[in-house]
């Protein structure tokens, strides 16, 4: 095991990835010779050279419309989205073509290209740096998507990634890039796709959660410990969900809270309570509850605090919940 930070874990795994197989590359705006902006792709443009770690111009659309190129010639590209809110002018491509085109080409073509990407607040960032947006991605077919929360899931969901057949979009917290360090598994590491994980074991309230929110789910379970037993389950990937083991939690303590930092109106907490309703309604005990961001811009850093899901919010909602 080593002692890595999140973007080390990341740039652990895109450094092994590249060396077991050569047509992974890695496009991105200062990707290269910088090492990107949170230096996640440090190191990659010394040891492969330019034609695998290549800066682009600031272009997400184009940046994406390459990959596809890419993939086409038989490259498995990581693009970098510099930050969130970035992405947007890309969702043409990934909506009208990275999404489609196993379907378009009845299976004859895969596209096994991954996009990963900085989400989320908390780093007192300006606008267009800070948005939640994997809603978007979820929603568009064919696509999978996953958030790490810890530097081991960070590797080992990237390095599931990279070989998979199919696009998928990696969201990283970047609130918790260099928060603190963590066991990762050296050499080669592998977390397989729509597997979710029990972060926490309990009996009375089950707290979902993915990416940033885990740790502050960590956070609330602390300061309810003399009141109830809180299991968090990690959801890891989004898509595909692992419905199994969120049944499972929910009939194991009967009351579920969904925590995400994107705002509330369809956001994938409903998703989880959908399935949650539909699937385990025998099993609640209470309704399931959400602790999310709001139906509003995410706002300017000086009171970013007050949108973002807090310990004390969370922990309302299971006091509430226990009530009922």
């Amino acid at each position: 095991m080593a002692e890595l930070l999140l973007v080390e874990a990341v740039n652990d795994a895109l450094h092994i990835e590249m060396e077991r197989d050569g047509t992974v590359m890695v496009i991105g705006e200062d990707v290269g010779r910088l090492g990107g902006v949170f230096r996640a792709t440090a190191g990659l443009h010394e040891r492969f050279g330019a034609d695998r770690c290549v800066d682009t111009p600031l272009a997400e659309a184009g940046i994406l419309g390459a990959a596809v190129g890419l993939c086409m010639a038989g490259w498995r590209p990581v693009c970098e989205m510099q930050y969130d809110a970035f992405s947007y002018p890309a969702l043409d491509q990934l909506i009208n073509h990275v999404g489609r085109y196993r379907w378009r080409t009845r299976g004859k073509m895969s596209f096994p290209l991954v996009i990963r990407m900085p989400y989320g607040g908390g780093v007192r960032a300006p606008e267009l740096h800070d948005d939640s947006p994997e809603t978007y991605y979820v929603h568009t077919p064919g696509v999978k998507v996953a958030i790490p929360s810890n530097p081991a899931d960070a590797k080992g969901l990237l390095a599931a990634a990279i070989r998979d057949p199919d696009p998928v979009v990696i969201f990283e917290p970047k609130l918790h890039y260099r928060t603190g360090k963590a066991e990762v598994p050296q050499g080669e590491h592998v977390v397989p796709l729509g597997e979710a994980r029990v972060a926490r074991e309990g009996t009375d309230v089950t707290l979902v959660a993915y990416g940033a929110m885990v740790p502050l789910a960590e956070r609330a379970a602390d300061a309810l410990d003399a009141e109830a037993s809180i299991e968090i389950v990690d959801l890891r990937t989004l898509k595909p969900l692992d419905e199994d083991a969120l049944l499972a939690s929910a009939a194991k303590t009967g009351r579920v809270v969904v925590i995400q930092e994107a705002p509330r109106t369809c956001g994938f907490a409903a998703e989880v309570a959908a399935v949650l309703a539909e699937k385990a309604i025998y099993d609640l005990q209470g309704p399931v509850l959400r602790v999310t961001g709001y139906d509003v811009p995410y706002p300017y850093w000086q009171i970013e605090d007050a949108y973002m899901p807090s310990v004390e919010r969370v922990v309302d909602a299971v006091r509430r919940l226990l009530a009922a």
